[in-house]
């Protein structure tokens, strides 16, 4: 009896923290109760077991539960590792359409985060290596996309700092440009991160239609014409939306 008493409330401890994993935002033990049907004296002894054993902790000072740093870093790893694995051969297309170095990037802190990219030429001077690197929103074609189409940014939160002439600045001519990538499918990033590179990015949605991250390619200016830039967005934007 013992061990079935025990085996139950195993069970019930890995029902909880699938459901806080699965609402990916913080949830109380009360709301807890209410969708798995636990009575709050048992959810009570879940929750604390769960925040001894570092699986689960409190958010900041309040009652709302969050999976652990430690969890949440194994969590994201695993979902970046599966983006990245589900996106290579599509990162190839794009590379051999355009002949540019092409990027995956997602949303991580307010930045865009670059999981991987393919550069397959025998170019002597290639795109630097970005894997793993940040890189502001506001500033190229792929964090541009990712503000148009997350619906985790607030443009408000944003601080638009300027790095060359052609970085957008104000909150209201970003809006706008946020407005003009909704309505075309694909962001252009002309030298506002740095001089003598340019990018196009469109957005990346997974089969159940939920927005995943950003691909496009950056190269250099001398190579991507403002002609080629939107003729490179239309020909990506086919290219990923073929395959959805």
């Amino acid at each position: 009896m013992q061990v079935q008493s025990q085996n139950k409330s195993f069970t019930k401890g890995l029902q909880v923290l699938k459901e806080v994993m699965a609402t990916n935002k913080p949830i109380t033990a009360n709301i807890l109760c209410q969708k798995l049907g636990i009575d709050k004296s048992t959810m009570s002894r879940l929750v604390t077991t769960l925040m001894s054993e570092d699986f689960i902790e409190y958010k900041d000072n309040t009652k709302e539960i969050i999976l652990s740093d430690i969890v949440s870093k194994i969590v994201n790893k695993d979902d970046r590792d599966k983006i990245i694995e589900k996106t290579s051969a599509l990162l190839d297309e794009i590379f051999y359409l355009t002949n540019e170095c092409a990027y995956i990037g997602i949303l991580d802190n307010n930045s865009t985060l670059y999981l991987n990219q393919i550069d397959k030429s025998n170019r002597v001077l290639k795109t630097r290596n970005s894997v793993g690197l940040h890189s502001p929103l506001h500033s190229s074609a792929f964090g541009k996309v990712l503000i148009a189409f997350s619906s985790e940014v607030n443009l408000d939160n944003l601080e638009l700092t300027k790095f060359t002439s052609n970085t957008i600045t104000s909150v209201s001519k970003l809006n706008k440009e946020i407005d003009l990538i909704k309505e075309r499918g694909y962001a252009i990033g002309s030298e506002e991160h740095e001089f003598g590179l340019k990018s196009v990015a469109v957005p990346y949605f997974n089969k159940k239609n939920q927005f995943i991250g950003t691909v496009g390619i950056s190269g250099l200016s001398v190579r991507l014409e403002e002609e080629t830039l939107h003729k490179y967005g239309q020909e990506i934007f086919k290219l990923v939306n073929s395959r959805a």
